[in-house]
């Protein structure tokens, strides 16, 4: 259900009348069965304890492969807008996207600075698109339970939340250091959450000791070598933005460093999460009751979360 933090209301708009409650909930609300809110015959209940709720989450993985002075040789962002509907009465919902927002790679040469530029977009079955083109607002009844409103994709051309900078220095025949530097490239309001980098090392690994110099607000952070893998695992549970951090590994090895040795070592794999961010700039601006239904007040609640699917950095 694409859960990851406590959900926020966005930006009110006028005719507040149509639109949810901006309150708080637990972030587990969404994961409360919907059976419950249906009766046998497959119709909402109309119990006073059932809330109207819908819950929207826009996701977005990433795939980015770096160099080893850290540029980005490939990039592309697989993207979606997921709901997870308890309302009753399922009525017309209306949805409404960036207004600069431009779908096709073709067509961004036209499109203004700082538009949200997609290479491509698939919708569900159900949304009607009449007021897409010119307004970029979806209409749509959502079904009970859980369903994907959208999928985009996103090719090159956006900012990496994360660069990674390895370096390797021989410092004897069978012994070398090797430092990799994180830098969080998003504002400093953001965080990356559950983050962890792995480095596979040689197999002729004697032995690796690990030390970290770390930024104020990083919080979790441990560096351990497995023998038993051959790899560094690097982790922190909180990664503030705008920040950097480092780790060194001082390797040695039971025979002289080669060429082919070196080559053992790597590629850099890191995962992790961003809660309340998203790296395209797509945002929900409006998810309003497209319906005149007097006493009618569903709850909404709006989270993005960006993901890592493929973050590598070749050494």
């Amino acid at each position: 259900s694409f859960v990851y933090n406590e959900p926020i209301v966005v930006t009110p708009v006028v005719n507040t009348g149509q639109m949810v409650n901006p309150k708080t909930a637990s972030a587990s609300a969404v994961h409360k069965p919907v059976i419950n809110s249906v009766n046998a015959s497959g119709k909402k209940t109309n119990s006073t304890n059932q809330k109207n709720e819908i819950f929207v989450d826009i996701l977005e993985r990433l795939n980015v492969l770096f160099s080893n002075n850290g540029y980005v040789l490939n990039s592309t962002i697989d993207g979606c807008i997921q709901m997870k509907s308890y309302l009753a009465g399922n009525p017309e919902l209306r949805l409404a996207l960036n207004e600069d927002l431009v779908v096709g790679r073709e067509k961004s040469s036209a499109a203004p600075y700082g538009a949200v530029v997609l290479d491509d977009i698939n919708f569900h079955e159900s949304v009607n698109l009449n007021e897409f083109e010119y307004a970029k607002t979806l209409q749509f009844r959502p079904p009970d339970g859980e369903f994907v409103v959208l999928n985009y994709r996103l090719t090159g051309d956006f900012k990496t939340p994360f660069r990674i900078f390895p370096a390797i220095e021989e410092t004897a025949p069978k012994t070398m250091e090797i430092s990799v530097l994180v830098r969080a490239e998003m504002p400093e309001n953001h965080f990356g959450a559950n983050v962890s980098l792995e480095l596979p090392l040689p197999k002729c690994t004697a032995a690796a000791s690990c030390s970290l110099v770390t930024s104020p607000g990083t919080t979790g952070a441990h560096a351990e070598y497995s023998a038993q893998d051959r790899k560094v695992l690097w982790t922190m549970k909180k990664l503030p933005g705008n920040t950097e951090q480092t780790m060194r590994i001082k390797v040695t090895l039971n025979q002289p460093c080669t060429s082919s040795i070196r080559r053992e070592i790597g590629p850099i794999g890191m995962n992790f999460e961003i809660p309340m961010y998203n790296v395209s700039n797509l945002q929900i601006k409006y998810l309003r009751i497209a319906e005149n239904m007097p006493g009618y007040t569903p709850y909404r609640w709006v989270r993005y979360v960006t993901q890592s699917s493929s973050y590598i950095c070749r050494l």
